[in-house]
């Protein structure tokens, strides 16, 4: 449910939070600590007072259920840059346009990405909006938005309306206003939504915990009452609703004259500390023992190992109640512990975000007595299996081959996902030619902190700037593809093998045709470029690496295929072959001269 609150409206309460000073560790002695989810009650309210208008605008949206979870309970409040004629229209587009748009961004993006991501959209609206005419010049607003998800507050913040907890008696400021220092301009922002391309945006978060108040006031609160008189208000009127009616109104009795809104939120209950609220219970359950063919667990009959690493094991199982085929991943008994636990439940949380279509579908297991999790089985076989069977990939099968996976692990970025380990043993054909990319063991997410259960890329595929200590990207991933084909193509990596714990040193990529001599000279102009040393030198997304690949000779690269000068121009070689050894010569013979 969406909940849009007008400033110059009134609501009523319904169950629905920088950095100035020190947050107390929260107590978790409430019997209501936890519950099954998060529980706000949230009362706002606004006075125009001596004002002609009111331009300030505050909103929030309550979601419940698999919403609530992913993304959270979302609150804001703006002000509109005052005695401007479009200041109120800047602060409620912001206001909307933030509760509309955050809820659409992937639920894989960090809350940071997901709030910078559209906060930076409004502010290019607002800029746009003001280049067009005169009329809406110098149209901005301040913003300050909180995200309640689980057991975390987050928060972003533009301009000088102010954020505060209330936490055990103790007021703390979380938010510092972006006015200018000098006393003639302490009133003018130096940060607003609308007022500049660069926008600067405040993120911070922090840890809930139940009996928590978070408010939120514009200027014309906090400017009139200061800290203490917002703590004595706090503390005499425990509701929501109360507290918000009783901050405007006493910011009007003592003498305000600017806009006076304030929000409340009063954290009754918050829920377990989940992996994103979801799957907390299963990270308890016991690992099963190793398994053979034959064995049963819950409806699943084990058929066969399918594979098996320094830590993961799979297995291909049928669901007895349908006779569906499926693939089973767990840890192995001896190495795994909580942590991994945690890693296994966080690549299921990843791969059930992945787009169906280019992964392995993730399968329900109703009633699981131990950790694992399904993913739905494919007929065929991996890229490398066709490599060691001896199979010769054509220039044209690599433009069939390269076209989808590029189209998969692009999916993956927009998603916030960065894969981290592809390769030809990560790569399915199925019996009908559907590309799969698998094993999301090492992905990396910007929604959660990645602790991996197996080693986070193979020495081969992984680009120079990793083992100078840099963090794996869309760069690093596309660099992965390009050695995958490659591969596939000559059966040789473009920089030679690279061996585990080596630190090797990059020079020049060899070029496919010292292997492969019938290769086309636009497709090895794009395998160079795709495994360029230099980050600047490759392609910048995966749609652009499809593009140079699935054009090919018809409109190949600028870049033009390294031919040594006796191979381009025979002549001009044997010219200067012969002036070398004519002054080689000449040297000899004026040294033997001074003998």
């Amino acid at each position: 449910m969406a909940r849009i609150i007008d400033a110059s409206s009134r609501f009523r309460p319904a169950p629905v939070p920088l950095r100035n000073a020190a947050v107390p560790v929260p107590a978790s002695s409430s019997p209501r600590a936890a519950a099954e989810s998060l529980e706000i009650t949230l009362g706002h309210a606004s006075q125009q007072g001596l004002r002609p208008g009111n331009e300030d605008f505050v909103g929030a949206v309550t979601p419940d259920g698999a919403p609530l979870a992913a993304k959270g309970l979302l609150l804001a409040i703006a002000d509109g840059v005052g005695g401007h004629a479009r200041g109120r229209e800047a602060a409620e587009y912001s206001v909307r346009g933030l509760l509309a748009d955050y809820f659409s961004t992937p639920d894989t993006w960090s809350v940071e990405k997901s709030l910078g991501a559209v906060i930076g959209a409004l502010n290019s609206w607002l800029l746009a909006q003001s280049a067009k005419s005169r009329e809406y010049a110098g149209m901005a607003t301040t913003l300050t938005a909180f995200v309640l998800r689980g057991r975390r507050y987050h928060v972003a913040h533009v301009g000088d309306s102010r954020a505060y907890l209330l936490r055990e008696g103790e007021l703390c400021r979380l938010t510092e206003d972006h006015t200018w220092e000098h006393p003639e301009l302490s009133n003018v922002l130096r940060r607003a939504v609308g007022l500049d391309a660069q926008l600067a945006v405040d993120y911070d978060d922090g840890e809930m915990a139940a009996g928590d108040r978070f408010v939120l006031v514009t200027d014309g609160v906090w400017g009139t009452l200061g800290d203490g008189g917002i703590i004595e208000i706090l503390k005499r009127h425990p509701g929501a609703e109360d507290a918000a009616d009783v901050l405007t109104l006493e910011a009007l009795a003592r003498g305000a004259t600017d806009n006076c809104t304030a929000l409340v939120a009063n954290v009754e209950a918050v829920p377990p500390d989940t992996l994103r609220d979801r799957y907390d219970s299963a990270r308890h359950l016991p690992l099963p023992p190793r398994l053979k063919a034959g064995d049963v667990l819950d409806d699943l009959r084990v058929e066969e190992l399918l594979h098996e690493s320094r830590v993961t094991l799979l297995y291909r199982v049928t669901r007895l109640a349908t006779d569906e085929a499926l693939v089973l991943k767990t840890l192995r008994p001896d190495a795994a512990d909580d942590e991994a636990g945690g890693a296994l439940l966080r690549e299921e949380w990843l791969a059930r975000r992945a787009p169906s279509q280019n992964f392995p579908a993730v399968a329900e297991a109703d009633a699981r007595s131990a950790l694992y999790y399904l993913m739905s089985w494919h007929e065929g076989e991996t890229l490398k299996a066709r490599l060691a069977r001896g199979h010769r990939f054509a220039p044209h099968e690599l433009v069939a081959i390269g076209g989808p996976l590029l189209r998969a692990v692009g999916s993956l970025h927009r998603l916030g996902i960065v894969h981290r380990d592809i390769k030809p043993d990560n790569v399915h054909v199925d019996r009908h030619g559907q590309l799969r990319l698998l094993d999301l063991g090492v992905a990396a997410s910007d929604a959660e902190e990645l602790r991996e259960i197996n080693n986070p890329g193979t020495p081969s595929y992984m680009a120079p700037e990793l083992f100078n200590g840099g963090t794996a990207n869309e760069s690093s991933d596309l660099y992965a593809c390009g050695v995958t084909l490659y591969e596939l193509l000559t059966r040789k990596y473009p920089y030679g093998e690279v061996e585990p714990f080596q630190h090797p040193r990059f020079g020049e990529p060899v070029p496919p045709t010292r292997y492969r001599p019938d290769t086309p000279a636009w497709l090895e102009a794009v395998l160079l470029k795709a495994c360029a040393r230099e980050v600047k030198d490759r392609f910048e997304t995966a749609e652009e690496f499809v593009l140079a690949l699935e054009r090919g000779a018809h409109r190949p690269l600028a870049t033009h295929r390294r031919v040594p000068l006796v191979a381009r121009n025979p002549a001009l070689a044997l010219k200067l072959l012969a002036a070398a050894s004519l002054l080689l010569n000449l040297i000899l013979l004026f040294l033997l001269s001074r003998r």
